[in-house]
Parts: structure tokens; sequence; C-alpha cells
């Protein structure tokens, strides 16, 4: 019983996929040989199908071992499961029977042999389709193979009419007046979690793509607590490193953006509503940029701030960070992520630490050289830390919106050569301390919504800066105003990381 769920039992299953393509390809050869030399097309010798007949057979009876093993993981539709099973059986049992009338070791033992070879290579040709399908179905869902079958063929072959489904994100027009789980959160998981968790395939026994599935959880419980997103295990999967096995979407798969975990969260934290709209939920500062960034074509998955960049500070090779530093943040929740691999340099960020203050700043100094962004936006931090901060010396991007930094300690940033983007929206800055940002020659972007910066201030490092952009935003009459008559106008309200 232990081996069912040993790390072994799983190792070997995910070869699975690698093995069963030796079946196909063998058989699809032999039968295709098999075929010429009927038609007289082609010459080839027993011996040499047989040989091909024998390596089918090995194959497919290692990737029914594989695959067998790699059921043991669960989270797969157990009807479509056993069809795909059997049918693997079927292939491997044949291949055999195939082979054996064929060798020269057990052909002339057989009785009535012969008769037994073209039915035998036919029936295991044909269930090795069979089987390709219904894997299909368990890896990307049932029906893939026919869901994008196009009129008039669907008809013609009596398949439904093709289902509503929800794979992009769309721009919304009408911010204010969308379905908060339809409209937003369902076309998240929809691009993000649905290909794991869907009717066909249901990975930890959970399903992702309606509301009520999405309540009910799955093997482990709920996935999320209605108004406690702090307590909810979709959002704590999302927020774990890259490489945590338990990190979703998996690594390799796209992930969410930082406004989508955003929104998820607020979405959770308003009681995960099923049919409310935006406008009937509250509102609150940090989420009205994520908001406005929905009337965008990317739907607010993308910001440039998160586009692949070709800063100097990518191509630097750093030594190692110590794993006990690393560790002790991830004691207090700070998640630690690797930027580019091979270089050491990493990303630490405090969003899943709220809590985090000047106290615990001391602990970033060990990882001066290694830590390239840095997102302390919506903590606890005060000027205090911004001396520690001056000390990252290949920091490149840095968040510390919504925290409570003031000109004093701004004033402690200006020797970081790195930097290209600094979010100080929600901060105490104002004008005077945006001009000691001049001298940051490699600064690109600043965002200063909701800080104390004022236009004429803007203009007047520009005077100094043509180069940098400096975005603003609106005033607190005009954002309401934008969420009242949905006037979702993504030109004029970026949301943070965007132009």
């Amino acid at each position: 019983m232990l081996l069912l769920v040993s790390d072994w039992a799983i190792f070997f299953g995910r070869f699975h996929p690698v093995l069963v393509h030796l079946p196909i390809g063998f058989l699809l050869l032999a039968a295709l040989l098999e075929i010429g030399k009927r038609l007289g097309k082609i010459s080839i010798s027993e011996s040499t199908l047989s040989f091909i007949l024998f390596w089918s057979a090995i194959g497919a009876t290692f990737a029914c071992i594989a695959g067998y093993l790699l059921s043991l993981g669960g989270g797969y539709d157990e009807e479509l499961l056993d069809e795909h099973m059997w049918q693997g059986i079927g292939v491997a049992a044949l291949a055999w029977v195939a082979w054996a009338v064929k060798s020269d070791l057990l052909g002339d033992r057989i009785p009535f042999g012969p008769a037994f070879y073209l039915p035998a290579l036919a029936i295991s040709t044909l269930l090795t389709f069979a089987a390709g399908h219904h894997g299909g179905g368990l890896t990307h869902g049932d029906g893939y193979l026919t869901q994008y079958t196009p009129e008039p063929i669907r008809s013609l072959a009596g398949l439904p009419p093709r289902a509503t489904e929800v794979n992009e994100i769309k721009p919304i027009a009408n911010v204010p007046e969308a379905i908060v789980f339809q409209d937003i959160v369902r076309p998240m998981l929809g691009v993000h979690c649905t290909q794991c968790h869907n009717s066909g395939k249901q990975k930890g026994g959970l399903r992702m793509d309606t509301f009520e599935y999405l309540s009910k959880g799955g093997e482990n419980g709920a996935v999320f607590v209605a108004g406690k997103s702090i307590d909810s295990k979709m959002l704590k999967r999302c927020l774990l490193p890259l490489d945590d096995d338990d990190h979703m979407p998996p690594k390799g798969k796209p992930q969410l953006s930082e406004s989508q975990i955003a929104l998820l969260t607020w979405w959770i934290d308003q009681g995960a509503p099923a049919d409310k709209k935006v406008a009937e939920l509250k509102v609150d500062d940090k989420i009205k940029p994520a908001l406005a960034s929905l009337s965008k074509a990317d739907g607010g998955g993308k910001s440039p701030e998160a586009k692949p960049t070709t800063s100097a500070v990518l191509s630097l090779t750093v030594n190692a960070a110590s794993e006990k530093d690393l560790a002790s943040l991830k004691k207090i929740n700070v998640l630690v992520m690797p930027v580019s691999q091979g270089q050491n340099i990493i990303e630490v960020s405090a969003v899943n630490a709220p809590g985090f203050s000047d106290g615990q700043m001391t602990m970033l100094t060990p990882l001066l050289e290694q830590i390239v962004w840095l997102k302390l936006g919506g903590t606890k931090i005060t000027d205090a830390s911004a001396a520690e901060i001056g000390q990252l010396k290949n920091l490149n991007k840095l968040h510390l919106e919504y925290t409570s930094l003031s000109d004093a300690g701004l004033s402690q940033l200006k020797y970081l050569p790195y930097l290209e983007y600094l979010n100080l929206i929600g901060t105490k800055v104002t004008d005077a301390g945006l001009q000691s940002l001049a001298g940051l020659k490699s600064l690109k972007n600043v965002y200063v919504w909701k800080s104390a910066v004022t236009k004429e201030g803007i203009a007047k490092l520009k005077k100094v800066r043509p180069d940098l952009t400096v975005v603003m935003g609106l005033d607190e009459v005009a954002v309401t105003e934008f969420l009242k008559d949905g006037k979702a106008n993504a030109a004029v309200l970026p949301a943070p990381g965007e132009k």
C-alpha cells in the first residue's frame, strides 16, 4: 500500500507520456509495412516485422505500468480512466499476440497462428488511436480531440453544439456593472486553472469551471473561505514560491499577475459573491487600479512592469544567497522567488506579509547583492527602512505603494544605480522628495497617484529628466466618478506598473 502513494510511484508514472509514444510508432510502422508488403509495394522479411512487433509490445507494456502508477496520483475522471486503461492493456496484449505469431521462437507452436495475426495487428492499431483519444481527454479534459470540431462536420458526426467556454480574458467595457465572478473571476480561472480542474480532469478532486463546483472544494476541503482571503488555500498556493511543488498554477504554466491576485483577494474578502456587480461591493483605493485595468485588452492580466526587460541587472551573476537567510524570510511569509535561472538574483515580496515592518528590514541586508525586485507595498515600513533599502545595490524594481514613506525616506534611495521602476502610490512623498529622483539616471517609471505630488512638481522634474515617465493618475473625485458611471478609460487611469 505504501507503493501506491510513494514518490517513486509518481516519479516512474510520469514517464508514461514518454513511453506511450513507443508502441504508437512501432505499431503504426508495422501496420504500414504489412500493408505495403501485401500490396506488393515493398519487400520486407518476417524477422524484421517480428523485431518491430517485439518492441511495440515491450513499449506498450512499460507504458501500461507507468500509466497505472501515474493514475495513483488521482484527479482523473474514473470512467474515462478505466476506458483508457483497458484500451492500453488491449494494445499491449494484442501486440504480444501479433509478435508471438510472427516470431521464429513461437510462431510454429501456435495452432492456427496466422489466423490471429492480422486481427491482432489491426485491432491493436485501432485501440492505439482510441487510447490516445482518451489519454488526451484525461490530460486536457473530456472531448479534447473533438472540442473544436467545426460545422458541418460536428452535425454530421452527431456531436452536440459546442459548449460555451471561458478561456481568455477580454476587456470589460463597463467595469462597475460587471458581475464580479462571471466577468472577472471566472475568466481568470479559465485561463490559469481549469485546464487541470474541469469536468474531465479534476486534480485533487477539484473543479473550478463553475461557481458551484469551486464552492464545493476538492479532496482537501474548501479552496476559499468567504470573507477571509488570508485563510483561503487557492490564494495561499498562488503566493508560494514558484519552485514549490504546491504552487499553483504549476511552474511552466501561465501565472496569475499581481493585479489578478489582488482581484481574487478582493472578491473573497467581499464574501465571494456569485452574482453581485462591482458597484455593489466595497471598493477601496488599493483595488481601484486593478479594476481600472480590466478595461484594457489584457484584462488586467499583464502589465508593462511585468514584461521581460533587457535591464543590465538581469545579466549580473552574483553569489548564491544563504539558505539560512532565505529560510528566515519564508518563516514570516515573505516570498522569495528566482528572477533569472543560474544567476542567483531574486525577487522578495511581502505581498503575503502585510505586518512586515522596520524591525524586520535587517533581514534583507545579507541579500543586498541578490535582491533585484522588492515588493513592500501595503506593509508597515516607514522612512526608517529606507536606509536598508538604499543598500540593495542591484535593486531594479521597487514597490513602496501604500506605505508611510515620505520625502526623508525617498532621499535615501538616490544612489541605486540599477533602479528603473519605483511605485510610490499612496505614500507621503511631495514635490520636494520627487526632485531627489533626478539623479537616478537609470530610472524610467515612477508612479505617484494618491501621493502629495502635484502636476507642478512633475513638470519641474520633467525639465531636468524629460526621459522619465511619471504617472500621476486621477484624483479622488475622478476615481469616484469613474466607478460610478462606468467610464472605464484605461488611458486615463493607469494601474500600478502601467503607463
